[in-house]
């Protein structure tokens, strides 16, 4: 009962300092005046959540509730050429670190993400076997699923946003199974990326075959096509962007079996044609639905980190020379904002491949930085069409 009496009007009891146990009481001025004089954190300084945000372990705690949550998945055994991406999500919240509220605001979006509407937390990471991944797959299929049907800490939106920090690529598996039971129908993909990922599970000749070998770092947009997953309507397409893969066999075949997937593909040499500019707009155009109400479909987001050059990232599992700088793809990033993002992935940062000056992770962390940026600020967006204080509606929540 003086427990709940404290708590009612606000006062927190301690220690005198004296080493009696006797017990003080702390007015909220006081606690105020703690807050200020020790509350504030260095960006060198402080536990290594994604840019100093609250930590909580949210699938531990299902009252808690959030807008954004960012969640780590350390997962790297499906890889087909180096592994060590287990160790990503920890190596970009560590680089994440400069990044403050206090000095967060975004000038291109106009908003601090990390002080807008949006309530932003730091879920921790998924606690992935990497000993079978038949388990890990169910693990994070039904990690994804819980966290996204939480409720939301404002009534800005009606479903949070998962951002996951990677982990190998198939991670995108579990999290479209989970958003296609969340919201009710396949989902269209941006997806940036030096590779395809839509092969097909036998490209990889085994004299060993296994179903479970299947599920794989470039077989899982395959997989999530077929299980109905992607949306495949012609008029609605999913696209590659900074593709530049050497392909299979001796000719196109597996641009046409992407194209049979319903992909439209952006190669990385493209931008030397049409620059930043013109990839934007192709993708924004090739998002455009075709009823008229442009960008409301719900997209998926994933970025893997080796769309960049391995001279601006060579901390990834399977690096392509003639890739993006991290400029060109900030820029990029920046003017797609429009578009309904309803999940994301930065993935394939393997932090035992990068130079001392953390580039790679540096790189993961800003692409985050930007994907945070254009939710919140979409978010914002609903609010003054709708008021503040009110749900939009279930339409522009797709």
């Amino acid at each position: 009962m003086a427990v709940a009496i404290a708590e009612t009007i606000g006062v927190v009891a301690a220690c005198d300092g004296h080493g009696h146990g006797q017990q003080r009481d702390w007015t909220p001025d006081e606690l105020a005046e703690l807050e200020r004089k020790w509350g504030s954190e260095w960006p060198f300084t402080g536990i290594g959540t994604f840019a100093h945000l609250e930590y909580a372990k949210c699938l531990t705690n299902p009252r808690e509730l959030y807008d954004i949550a960012i969640i780590g998945a350390p997962f790297d055994t499906a890889v087909t050429y180096r592994p060590g991406a287990r160790f990503g999500p920890r190596a970009i919240r560590q680089a994440s670190s400069r990044q403050t509220s206090v000095g967060g605001f975004n000038p291109r979006a106009g908003v601090n993400p990390y002080r807008s509407w949006a309530k932003i937390l730091d879920c921790g990471d998924i606690p992935i076997t990497p000993m079978d991944n038949a388990v890990a797959l169910a693990q994070m299929t039904a990690a994804f699923t819980e966290l996204g049907q939480r409720g939301t800490a404002s009534d800005v939106i009606q479903k949070p946003r998962l951002i996951t920090l990677g982990g190998d690529h198939s991670l995108a598996l579990p999290a479209l199974r989970a958003l296609k039971e969340i919201y009710g129908q396949p989902l269209r993909v941006l997806h940036f990326d030096a590779h395809l990922d839509t092969w097909h599970p036998e490209r990889y000749p085994s004299a060993w075959p296994s179903k479970q070998g299947h599920f794989n770092h470039g077989s899982m947009f395959w997989l999530a096509g077929n299980e109905g997953l992607i949306a495949n309507a012609s008029t609605r397409p999913s696209v590659h962007a900074g593709i530049r893969t050497r392909l299979g066999g001796t000719g196109w075949h597996d641009h046409d079996e992407d194209t049979r997937q319903n992909w439209l593909r952006l190669s990385a040499d493209d931008i030397d044609d049409i620059g930043a500019r013109g990839v934007i707009d192709f993708i924004l155009d090739s998002f455009s639905s075709p009823d008229g109400e442009d960008q409301q479909d719900p997209v998926y987001l994933s970025v893997d980190i080796d769309v960049l050059d391995p001279a601006f990232a060579p901390g990834t599992g399977t690096p392509e020379p003639g890739g993006w700088t991290t400029r060109e793809l900030i820029r990029i990033l920046r003017g797609i904002e429009s578009l309904n993002i309803v999940g994301a992935d930065v993935v394939e940062v393997a932090p035992a491949y990068q130079g001392v000056g953390e580039e790679t992770a540096l790189a993961a962390a800003q692409v985050v930085y930007e994907i945070l940026s254009s939710m919140v600020k979409k978010g914002r967006g609903e609010m003054g069409r709708t008021g503040a204080g009110e749900h939009v509606d279930s339409h522009d929540e797709l």
